[in-house]
């Protein structure tokens, strides 16, 4: 009955208890140390703006497109701005979706922090995504049990369409 150092009291209720203590509608959900903090830092009003890379953008005065360079996540926060339920495709290979990117860490907290950096940018990508759009993500196989919870937990189940699998050769 204890979770992250504190008592959950929904359960201790439960467990002392011979029926079913009913606290709203229980759900298959994914827990972690921290995952709370990061919905509060990801929800967190960003100060930033963006500075068109103009040498880096092709024909920036003609066309729609941007060329965007910066932290991921401060990246996002400003795009929820003026992309909010307007972007067709977002693909992300996160840099961090490998175990090598967390070496020095043990497993579970390693987890812990790849939950919590995956998390605050799904979030902020159901809001760009247009209700016809799609997410893709590059993932490795440790990684892609957890993100399909995730992914079905912050856009359901439903909108699941289909994993593809790539085998690499050396």
């Amino acid at each position: 009955c204890i979770s992250e150092g504190k008592i959950d009291f929904d359960m201790l209720k439960q467990e002392l208890s011979k029926n079913i203590i009913e606290n709203g509608k229980e759900k298959y959900q994914l827990t972690w140390a921290g995952k709370k903090e990061s919905i509060i830092t990801g929800n967190e009003i960003t100060t930033n703006t963006l500075i068109p890379e103009m040498k880096k953008s092709k024909n920036f005065n003609d066309t729609k497109n941007i060329y965007i360079e910066g932290d991921n996540l401060e990246v996002l926060k400003i795009l929820q701005e003026s992309y909010l339920n307007k972007i067709k495709c977002i693909y992300i290979d996160p840099p961090y979706n490998t175990g090598s990117a967390f070496e020095h860490y043990d497993d579970n907290i390693e987890h812990s922090i790849w939950l919590n950096l995956m998390k605050k940018r799904i979030d902020i990508f159901k809001k760009l995504l247009s209700d016809d759009g799609a997410i893709c993500i590059q993932i490795d196989a440790v990684e892609m049990a957890y993100l399909k919870v995730i992914m079905d937990e912050i856009f359901g189940r439903n909108n699941f369409i289909n994993i593809i699998s790539v085998k690499q050769y050396n």
